[in-house]
């Protein structure tokens, strides 16, 4: 049985046709009114549904294909770190929600290691924020203190949830590339890219709320020198904006390098929100467990954000942190502390994967930290007609290198946005990988002309 009425759409104003079906007691309705508008995308997310991690994990997907683009550690974190987990989660209360702001005994630890880098107290509960990753302490810092149209000022090449993320907040992303400007002895480190103080000061006026800085920087491996962190912290005070220091590979600096805080020069610790990160840390990626040191005033904000969107993080994860940095910090006079130990374990993959890319013509930039290289294609003059008039170089080269060489890398441009061009020769590769991995790698090398 049917019975068809006309009815007045309230989503649209306009009357629409409504069938009713009968069938085995059960209603059924169809309606020719379109979906409504109210269905579409918050414009808060308008043209920022395309993510490069999604598109590479699925090429990465591919067992043929040797993944050296994805920071995924395949060598094993430390042994201890994971004991700690497997006794944590054997006591009950360390299976329930734990204080939203970072596990006690997790934001203690953290209190400790960093007073002796800063050189004074914090509070471990106004002072810190243990946040879902390095990526949770960004969002919940420009959500709790950027506000619409408001700009902050990212350096490109950026690590890519920056720009999305200024964007939800509705503010305004301002760009500023590292410039190549080698000198004598340092054409190939990732030292001859240079901010230029000059160019930066000219990105600042009155909206100007924020400034992030990555440093050891992702892609280019890049360390911050003394002189350009004085100078962002001295354009930093003289406007009176925020700084947010990502320093997720702080323990990641090779041989004749330095880490230096920003926070720790005068006049910042007031205005900087400095991020950590475990999976950088310990080589737990998949904890997806990050932290935030800062003054009280900027943490806060964090906190009422964090508070109010996932609340807390897992209690067994931050608990078996906690006991791992507690061990770590014990130890931090000790070579063997994974802080140091891991950065000369990496070192030698490094050196290793720069002679292997030199073999073939490419031009690897040797990084002072972090545990990527980019490395400039474009001497090995692969033919791409096949091109598309807006794609970029690299991306085209790294499809040519999957389909042919089964190995993934990551363009460079994708860490970009008004400087691509700038940057379209290089692509990155990742070297925190076990030494059989870098030997199919080099498997591909030696075959890479046959």
């Amino acid at each position: 049985m049917y019975l068809i009425r006309r009815y007045l759409c309230p989503l649209s104003n306009k009357a629409k046709l409504l069938k009713i079906t009968c069938s085995s007691g059960c209603l059924r309705f169809s309606t020719s009114a379109k979906m409504s508008k109210k269905f579409k995308n918050a414009r808060r997310i308008e043209g920022l549904d395309s993510n490069m991690w999604v598109e590479f994990s699925k090429l990465a997907s591919d067992p043929s294909v040797l993944n050296l683009g994805q920071d995924l550690p395949d060598i094993p974190p430390p042994i201890y770190i994971k004991e700690e987990l497997a006794k944590a989660s054997t006591i009950d209360e360390m299976n329930q929600y734990t204080r939203s702001f970072g596990h006690p005994s997790l934001v203690e630890a953290l209190s400790s290691l960093y007073e002796k880098i800063y050189d004074k107290p914090i509070d471990p509960n106004l002072e810190t924020i243990v946040t879902v990753g390095a990526y949770g302490s960004i969002y919940n810092a420009i959500q709790g203190l950027v506000n619409e149209k408001e700009e902050v000022i990212i350096i490109e090449p950026f690590f890519d949830c920056y720009d999305p993320m200024i964007k939800m907040a509705g503010a305004i992303p301002v760009y500023i590339p590292l410039r190549y400007k080698p000198t004598k002895g340092n054409e190939w480190s990732s030292a001859a890219w240079i901010l230029d103080l000059k160019e930066l000061e000219s990105k600042f006026n009155s909206k100007t709320k924020l400034l992030i800085i990555n440093t050891p920087q992702n892609p280019t491996g890049k360390i911050f020198s003394r002189e350009e962190l004085k100078g962002v912290a001295n354009l930093c005070i003289k406007h009176d904006i925020i700084c947010i220091s990502d320093e997720v590979y702080e323990w990641l600096v090779y041989t004749g390098n330095k880490h230096i805080k920003i926070a720790t020069l005068p006049g910042m610790w007031e205005r900087t929100i400095t991020v950590g990160s475990a999976g950088k840390t310990f080589s737990v990626t998949g904890w997806k467990l990050g932290w935030s040191i800062g003054p009280r005033s900027l943490i806060k904000q964090m906190q009422t954000v964090q508070q109010n969107s996932i609340f807390t993080c897992a209690t067994p994860l931050q608990e078996a942190l906690a006991r791992a940095f507690q061990i770590d910090i014990k130890r931090m006079n000790d070579p063997e502390c994974y802080f140091y130990s891991l950065a000369r374990e990496l070192e030698v993959k490094r050196d290793r994967m720069i002679q292997l890319l030199r073999s073939i013509g490419l031009k690897p930039i040797v990084p002072e930290g972090g545990y990527f290289i980019i490395a400039d294609v474009s001497a090995l003059n692969v033919g791409l007609s096949d091109r598309k008039k807006n794609e970029a170089y690299d991306y085209k080269f790294v499809m040519w290198m999957i389909k042919n060489k089964k190995l993934l890398a990551i363009p460079v441009t994708k860490f970009c946005n008004v400087y691509r061009k700038d940057f379209e020769k290089y692509v990155r590769f990742c070297f925190i990988k076990q030494d059989s991995t870098l030997d199919a790698f080099e498997k591909i090398i030696k075959n890479w002309n046959k």
